[in-house]
C-alpha cells in the first residue's frame, strides 16, 4: 500500500490530504487497484476501484436468499448504479461517487441507513405515511438479514469494474449506459419513502 500525506486538498486548499493506493487480488475478479483521497481538514473523500484488466460494461444480478449470501464479497466502482427492486430503491452515481469493496450485507446497510434517516425525519415531521413506508422497508431488510426473506441486488456498471463474487451472480452485457445523477455531485440513493419535491 502506498500512502502520501500532506498534499493540497482540491476542495479547501489545506495541505491535509492523504492519498492511498492499494493493490488487492480479489478471488474470481483479479488484480484490483483501490484509490482514495481524504482531507483531515474539510472531510473531502474520494475513492474508486479499478480492475487491472479491461472489463466490458456489465449488469450483475444476485439474489439474496439466505444468511450466507450476506457474506458474499461485492465490488462497486464509482460509475456503477445499484438497484434493489424489492425496496424500489437505487443508488445512482454522480460526478463524485465513490467506489468500494464490501460484502452484500454492507451494501444493504447503506440502503438501510438512508431509510432509517428518512424514518427519523418523518417522526420529527409527524408524517405517518412516510414513517409507515420506512418501517415496512426496514422490516423487509431485517427479515432478509435473518434469512427469512429475499432481495435482489442489481449492479449496472458501464466501466465493468464492479463484481459480486459468487457462482450464483448472473453477469450479462450492459445494454445502454446508466445515467449519472444530475441532482448532486455525489449521486443519490432513491427510495420510495419520500416523494421528490
Amino acid at each position: 500500500m502506498d500512502k502520501v500525506e500532506g498534499e493540497r486538498c482540491p476542495m479547501c486548499g489545506e495541505k491535509k490530504l492523504t492519498l492511498i493506493e492499494d493493490e488487492q487480488d480479489i478471488p474470481y475478479f483479479g488484480k484490483t487497484f483501490i484509490f482514495s483521497m481524504q482531507c483531515a481538514a474539510c472531510g473531502f473523500l474520494r475513492s474508486d476501484v479499478e480492475s487491472a484488466e479491461t472489463k466490458e460494461p456489465c449488469r450483475i444480478t444476485f439474489k439474496v436468499e439466505k444468511e450466507a449470501d450476506l457474506k458474499v464479497r461485492l465490488v462497486k466502482s464509482s460509475e456503477a448504479k445499484v438497484i434493489i427492486p424489492e425496496l424500489k430503491a437505487e443508488m445512482v452515481p454522480g460526478d463524485c461517487s465513490i467506489g468500494f469493496v464490501t460484502n452484500v450485507e454492507g451494501m444493504i446497510d447503506k440502503f438501510e441507513k438512508i431509510i432509517q434517516d428518512e424514518k427519523k425525519a418523518a417522526e420529527d415531521d409527524d408524517d405517518t405515511a412516510v414513517k409507515t413506508k420506512a418501517k415496512n422497508l426496514l422490516k423487509k431488510i431485517w427479515n432478509v438479514k435473518c434469512g427469512e426473506g429475499s432481495l435482489t441486488i442489481i449492479i449496472e456498471d458501464p466501466s465493468g469494474n464492479s463484481a459480486i463474487i459468487s457462482e450464483n451472480a448472473v453477469v450479462e452485457p450492459l445494454k445502454g449506459k446508466p445515467k449519472k445523477s444530475s441532482e448532486s455531485s455525489e449521486g443519490r440513493l432513491r427510495t420510495p419513502v419520500r416523494k421528490a419535491a
